[in-house]
């Protein structure tokens, strides 16, 4: 079975040449060379010199050698047309895109080419383009470009003790009191960084609601800890968060209350099923085209109230204000 696919190099092209002189196939040439038929066809197709004198014509190493990496220079299509890069500069002069641009091109099939917006990228942030400051010109005037498929560090880094898949079985049963789980709440991006903390207890669905004035870890761990701890510690025993950088500071919990954070492994939000359902409840009173900066604190608190005294079939039509006060009464009792 064939491995992955590389490029020829100069001594692999020289032996194809040898070969092909002699008058070997194609296919004895790749059995040779350990390489796939197809490589070799599509190496000397796109490599092949064409010459006005049929004696110069064909496939020779060192041609072939520089045709290729002529191709990986970052814009060499660009630069190897003129009109083409003309053209390129002055349409980003006008704002437009590099997406834009190659659209463009592509349906008139200008000068009869066809280019694609990452083309246009490599040609700003190559040589020539760098030298004229092309990069201003971008809708992002960055400098210099990302790697492919790079993006910035999302999140938290999350310990292996702090993942969700470390988290104690009964947790996930919802057999025991005292484990939360933690989001946030907030509003369309314009009217500003206010927010709500939600914490929902998984074994009896009791919300607790807060204000925060921004996303700062500190000030949200804050938040908990005035929350929570009122209560026993029986009943803040852990709490499950999304990977947020909101909550990167999770050990303020521990030192603070003794709460041991877990948190759900990434683009799994539904691993923390209890806070997302009593989101979507909370989202039919706070929509997000309401200022939560504006929601006094009376508001919340009668919010607050509304959910834990609405009765859920998944405690059998009990509501939540009952059952973790039957758990309070019973920890008071003993």
């Amino acid at each position: 079975m064939m491995g992955r696919y590389h490029r020829l190099g100069l001594d692999e092209r020289r032996i194809l040449y040898r070969l092909v002189q002699t008058g070997r196939s194609v296919k004895e040439a790749a059995m040779e060379l350990g390489r796939h038929p197809s490589t070799l066809y599509r190496e000397i197709k796109r490599n092949r010199h064409l010459d006005e004198e049929p004696l110069f014509r064909g496939y020779f190493p060192t041609i072939a050698q520089t045709k290729a990496m002529g191709r990986r220079v970052r814009g060499a299509k660009v630069a190897r047309h003129p009109e083409l890069a003309i053209y390129i500069m002055d349409r980003l002069t006008v704002a437009w895109s590099p997406e834009q641009i190659a659209g463009y091109v592509r349906r008139h099939r200008l000068a009869g080419l066809s280019i694609c917006h990452e083309t246009i990228y490599q040609y700003v942030y190559g040589g020539e383009g760098r030298d004229q400051g092309l990069w201003r010109f971008l809708p992002r005037a960055r400098r210099s470009q990302r790697p492919r498929y790079a993006r910035k560090p999302r999140g938290v880094h999350i310990p292996l003790a702090n993942t969700i898949k470390a988290r104690p079985a009964e947790i996930g049963r919802q057999t025991s009191f005292g484990h939360w789980e933690g989001d946030l709440v907030a509003s369309r991006q314009e009217f500003g960084k206010a927010n709500l903390t939600s914490l929902v207890e998984r074994r009896s669905r009791f919300t607790i609601l807060t204000h925060n004035p921004s996303r700062h870890s500190a000030g949200v761990m804050a938040g908990m800890d005035r929350q929570l701890k009122a209560l026993p510690p029986s009943l803040r025993q852990s709490i499950t968060f999304d990977r947020g950088k909101e909550f990167a500071a999770f050990l303020t919990l521990r030192e603070k209350l003794g709460m041991t954070s877990y948190f759900c492994m990434p683009s799994a939000p539904w691993q923390k099923g209890s806070v997302e359902n009593s989101n979507g409840r909370i989202r039919r009173f706070l929509p997000l085209d309401t200022d939560i900066a504006l929601v006094s604190d009376k508001e919340l608190q009668e919010l607050v109230d509304r959910l834990n005294n609405t009765p859920r079939k998944c405690l059998d039509y009990r509501t939540p204000q009952e059952v973790l006060g039957e758990q309070m009464a019973i920890l008071r009792a003993g």
